[in-house]
C-alpha cells in the first residue's frame, strides 16, 4: 500500500481530514486539494513525515482538478486512486425555491465528480488501472423531509458510479461508492459542540476506515460500495 498515489477532494476538514491523515499513517502518496488552502498547509504540516502535496481546488472547475493531478503526475508519476469527496448540503424544503443553493448543490456534488472522472479517467485507461471512490450518501439510497436537493444529487452520484463502473471494467478501473449516514461534520452547518447530540452519528474517522478498505482490497477485488450508519440510526 506504501506505493498506492491518492488524490483527495475535499481534504481540508472533515471526511477528507481524516482519510488523509489515516492514508498517510501507511505510507501513501497524497496530492490533496480544497477551498481552504490554510487548513490544507496546516494538515499537511502535521504530517510531516508523510508524503503530501497540496493545492487550492474548487471541483466546480474542472481546470483546478486538472491542476491538481497535474502536480500528483509530477511528483508521484502516476494516479493510483481518485476520492472525490468534495460536498456541499442546504438542508430545506422544497417549497422554499432557494435555487441558489439548489444550484451550489448541484455544481459541486454532482459536476465536482463528473469533473474528476473526467480528467483521470484517461489517464488511468492509459494505465489500464485505477480506483475512483466518491463519497455518496444514505440519502443517496432514500429521501427524507427538507433534504429533497442534497438526495437528488447523491441518487445522482449513484447513477454516474454505477455506469462509469461498468464502462471501465476493461481497463481494470474500480469503482466505489462511501455511503454513510449521519456524520459529525460541519456539512449541514457549523460544526456539532453538544457531543451527546451526536449519539446517533458516525465519527469522520468511521469514513475513513470504509475508504482504506476499499483501497486495500486486492487488485482482482471491486468494493462498489460501503454503506454505512451508526447503530442508533435508523433511517
Amino acid at each position: 500500500m506504501t506505493e498506492k498515489v491518492v488524490v483527495i477532494t475535499g481534504a481540508s476538514s472533515g471526511i477528507g481530514a481524516e482519510t488523509v491523515r489515516l492514508l498517510a499513517s501507511k505510507g501513501m502518496k497524497l496530492a490533496i486539494g480544497a477551498r481552504r488552502t490554510d487548513l490544507l498547509k496546516d494538515l499537511a504540516d502535521s504530517l510531516p513525515e508523510a508524503q503530501i502535496i497540496y493545492t487550492q481546488v474548487d471541483v466546480t472547475k474542472k481546470e483546478d482538478i486538472q491542476k491538481l493531478v497535474d502536480l500528483a503526475i509530477k511528483k508521484f508519476g502516476r494516479i493510483d486512486v481518485l476520492y472525490n469527496n468534495a460536498g456541499t448540503a442546504t438542508p430545506g424544503r422544497i417549497a422554499d425555491g432557494n435555487t441558489e443553493a439548489w444550484e451550489r448543490m448541484i455544481n459541486v456534488n454532482i459536476m465536482g465528480v463528473l469533473n474528476g472522472l473526467a480528467v483521470v479517467l484517461p489517464i488511468m485507461e492509459n494505465q489500464k488501472s485505477g480506483h475512483i471512490i466518491s463519497t455518496d450518501s444514505v440519502l443517496g439510497h432514500v429521501s427524507l423531509p427538507n433534504v429533497g436537493v442534497y438526495a437528488g444529487t447523491k441518487f445522482a452520484v449513484q447513477a454516474i458510479m454505477d455506469s462509469m463502473r461498468k464502462e471501465e471494467s476493461e481497463f481494470n478501473i474500480k469503482a466505489t461508492m462511501i455511503s454513510p449516514g449521519g456524520v459529525s461534520t460541519e456539512i449541514f452547518g457549523n460544526p456539532v459542540i453538544d457531543k451527546d447530540a451526536e449519539v446517533d452519528k458516525l465519527n469522520p474517522e468511521d469514513v475513513a476506515n470504509a475508504v482504506a478498505f476499499a483501497i486495500e482490497t486486492p487488485a482482482n477485488v471491486g468494493i462498489n460500495e460501503v454503506l454505512l450508519r451508526a447503530v442508533k440510526q435508523v433511517h
